[in-house]
Formats: structure tokens, sequence, C-alpha cells
């Protein structure tokens, strides 16, 4: 039957996308879970008091080194909001969760090559700078007052339990604290928590990824990119890009194999890294933020992380043009499923196999019990431990 046939079309390129990036998930998450594991929130905190260039600096340092989930992100950056962390510090540190982190850059250059890791950690600081400037000239203290209040209120979103939860191993040098059983656990906790966090996104991205691919055909995405004129599907990529992904639902690196796709049917550079950008303002997030931070915060965040998204992706397509960095061909890597005994093959079950390991220290060190916390608020947080 065609209908059966093309919902097994689109199921294998999607097993096949997600097969071939099964090894660098697992090792993307690892070294996140490592960081996360030494690196203190109450520290973090500390650290973000107001929006100087030093701050936005280290703000984007944690950012890079913590969860790639976009939910819990967002939840993170109220949280360290709510106990006294600068507004425009915590907006940088979330958008640096998700666009800076190791695991993203490893799968963007895995499906579309590395000159889209390339341009996501250059436009990545790009677009935070041009959101302080943004910040800075037109986030009134009033509207920053109105978000505080609503932000206390703790109404919840996604992810409170998980941004709220202290896992992290202090004592001791950094080698000491990674080696220790203390660390191990941290680890395993981190590790498998972030894999709960953002499994769906992953899972629906691999499948819108595979029906596009399977069933809408290349001509009709070059007439949407505008690709018969190249100068204006460059300029026209940066802006439709980030539409694509607010409509799209799929945040964080599930996005990445809908970005394949578009390159493949011929979306500009710059498009593809300002649909990656766009994660933290789908359509489930901005309604998160209206619940974290009313409605007019919320149309102010979707306006202005827009606008940086787009002008930060129209830059990099720009001077990567100049450097003849912009890949010539469109071989972004969307394969129908086939499991061969070559090199990704032999990865993914070392990387299973070291996954194994940390799910069974997850469940012997009191994990069960952190995964139902992790969609707890914080008020019910502080309740169970009291």
């Amino acid at each position: 039957m065609p209908v059966v046939e093309a919902v097994l079309r689109a199921l294998l390129f999607a097993f096949g996308m997600a097969w071939e990036i099964t090894w660098a998930l697992i090792l993307g998450f690892l070294l996140s879970a490592v960081v996360q594991a030494v690196v203190s929130k109450a520290e973090m905190i500390r650290l973000l008091p107001d929006h100087s260039a030093r701050t936005l600096v280290i703000a984007s340092a944690l950012g890079a080194a913590s969860s790639s989930c976009s939910y819990a992100a967002v939840a993170l950056a109220r949280s360290i909001f709510r106990k006294g962390a600068d507004f425009t510090a915590a907006m940088a540190f979330e958008f640096a969760s998700t666009n800076l982190v190791i695991e993203l850059g490893i799968i963007l250059a895995l499906l579309v090559g590395w000159q889209f890791t390339l341009g996501e950690f250059v436009g990545g600081p790009l677009m935070i700078v041009i959101l302080a400037v943004l910040f800075r000239r037109f986030l009134r203290p009033s509207l920053i007052a109105a978000a505080r209040t609503q932000a206390d209120r703790g109404l919840r979103g996604s992810m409170e339990g998980h941004a709220e939860m202290t896992m992290e191993v202090t004592e001791g040098s950094l080698r000491s604290r990674v080696a220790s059983p203390a660390g191990f656990t941290a680890i395993s906790h981190h590790f498998v928590m972030d894999w709960v966090a953002i499994w769906k996104d992953i899972a629906a991205g691999l499948l819108i990824a595979g029906a596009l691919a399977a069933w809408v055909p290349n001509d009709v995405w070059q007439r949407l990119f505008l690709t018969s004129d190249p100068t204006l599907a460059a300029a026209w990529g940066p802006f439709i890009g980030p539409l694509i992904a607010v409509v799209s639902f799929v945040c964080s690196i599930g996005n990445v194999p809908l970005a394949a796709v578009l390159w493949s049917g011929g979306i500009s550079f710059g498009g593809v890294l300002a649909f990656i950008f766009a994660d933290l303002i789908v359509l489930p997030i901005l309604d998160i933020y209206r619940r974290y931070y009313g409605l007019r915060m919320t149309a102010f965040l979707a306006l202005t992380f827009y606008i940086a998204m787009v002008a930060a992706a129209l830059v990099v397509e720009a001077v990567f043009g100049v450097l003849d960095l912009i890949p010539p061909g469109r071989a972004a890597l969307v394969v129908e499923a086939g499991i061969t005994l070559n090199y990704t093959t032999v990865l993914n079950v070392i990387f299973l196999a070291i996954a194994g390991v940390l799910v069974w220290r997850f469940l012997r060190t009191g994990g069960r019990g952190m995964l139902a916390m992790m969609d707890t608020t914080p008020e019910e947080v502080s309740g169970m431990a009291a």
C-alpha cells in the first residue's frame, strides 16, 4: 500500500539518521554531565550579578558547560533569576546552554558538516552580544520588575525540578572530584536526567526529519527558499529559518536532523544557523515564558530573540561567504536505515556500553527518586528536601 510504504520510508530515514549520531549524542551528554557534576549552581548565581561584558562572558561559559535541553535551560534561567542573578545574564546563560554545547557541535558536524559547527560557535556568541545590546537599549527596569514578580509566583513550566537539583561535587581537585564515587554518581545522574529531559525532542526531530525527507519533493523546498536567486536566498534564509523552527515545535538537539533536511532542500547557510538558534522561541517554550515572566516580557523576548538570531545568522553568512567557508554542495547526512560493520557501528557499541554502565549507576544510587522530581515546581522540591 502506498501509505504504508511512505510511512516505512520515513521511519527508515529517521532510523538511519539516529544510528549515525547515537555515539556522538552519548559522548556529548557524557562530557556535559562531567562538567555539570563539578560546577556549583550556587557559584553560578554568585558569578552573574549584573550584565557587564565580563559577567556575560562568564554566563556564556557556564551555559556552554551545562545541559543542552532547551526546557531545562529555560527552567534553570528562571531559577537563577529568582535567586538574584541579573536577567540579561540569565538569558545569556540560556542562549549558551542550547547553542554553544559540545553535543550540538558534534551532531552538526556529523549531519551537515564542520562548517556549520564553526558557524554555530561563531554565531552563538555574536547572538548573545546582539541580544545584550538590544536589552541594554530597550529593556526597561519596570518590565524586569514585573517579570520578577511573575517568576516569584512559581508557576509550573517544564523541568523545574531538574533545574533546582543540586548534585555537584565541589570538594577536592577537579580530577579527584571526577574520579571519586560521588563524582561517578553525579555524572550518572546528570547523564540520565539530561537524556530523559531531551529524548522526546530528539525522537520528534528524527521522525519529522524522516517524514520531510521522504515526503516533501526538493522543488517544494527550493521554491520556499528562493533558490533561483542565490543573493535573495542568502538574505531570505535567516528570516524564514526561525519561523520554520517556531511552528515545528522541535527544540534542543532534536532540530539538527530537520536542519539537515532543510539544507538538502536548499535553505541558505545562514538559514540553517538561524533555524538552529531558534529552539528558544518554539511555541511550547513561548508558552513557558508566558507563565514564567508574563505576556509582556514574553512578547519582548520573542521579538528580541528573533532579531538577534536573524542578525547573527546574516553576519555569519556574509563573513563565511567572504572567507569561502560555506560548503559548495549540499551533502547533508539524510540516509535510510542501514547497519554495516564500520566505525559508526563500532563506536555505537562502545558508547552504548558506557551509557549502560551510567544507567546502572544511576539506578543503584537513587535515580528513580530523582526522576520523580524532574517536573516538580521549585517549591515542591524544597518541600521534599525538608
